[in-house]
């Protein structure tokens, strides 16, 4: 039996979004959900409260420029959001999204998708699939960056691994 392809709703952002606008700087003090209640209030100030699980966020080049702090990833997590797809990602935001269970697509043609257009993300087939049927090719995201947003991040990829005993077998392999 197959299961129909889940769609996404587009969120739409420019180009470089840095780790302020994510998680802003004034509330690191807080907690995650604190923090998740004020990501992108500067360019989108009703994205926190408007976005729904499942939805996906579309941005321009160069995004999650900026600090290292892993609550810019976490706090798009925290408000359900499936994916980010964008032409490139900043290093330390790529490394950070996926530790946290965030999926990245990488996609050269991320900025065709139209805000509040319904997508597909066909991630075995390298592309985002749109509506009207275009499909726009992506990059393809290794099994192990696979294997930690399924398992909600590297923290619970590990411990999964360690109680089944697949960790000792394979400690940094999908």
């Amino acid at each position: 039996m197959t299961t129909p392809a889940t769609r996404h709703r587009v969120w739409r952002v420019g180009d470089d979004v840095d780790t302020d606008q994510l998680a802003p700087g004034a509330y690191m003090k807080f907690g995650i959900e604190e923090i998740a209640r004020h990501c992108l209030q500067g360019v989108r100030p009703e994205f926190a409260s408007s976005v729904r699980p499942g939805d996906v966020l579309v941005a321009g080049s160069h995004f999650g420029i900026g600090s290292s702090r892993e609550q810019a990833a976490a706090a798009l997590v925290h408000l359900g959001v499936a994916a980010v797809i964008a032409p490139n990602f900043n290093g330390l935001y790529f490394r950070n999204a996926f530790n946290v269970g965030l999926m990245l697509v990488t996609c050269e043609r991320a900025a065709e998708l139209q805000e509040g257009e319904s997508v597909t993300l066909d991630l075995p087939g390298r592309r985002v699939l749109r509506a009207d049927g275009d499909a726009l090719p992506c990059a393809e995201v290794p099994g192990f960056l696979l294997d930690m947003v399924r398992a909600g991040g590297l923290m619970n990829l590990l411990k999964r691994r360690l109680a089944d005993g697949s960790l000792a077998r394979h400690p940094l392999r999908a």
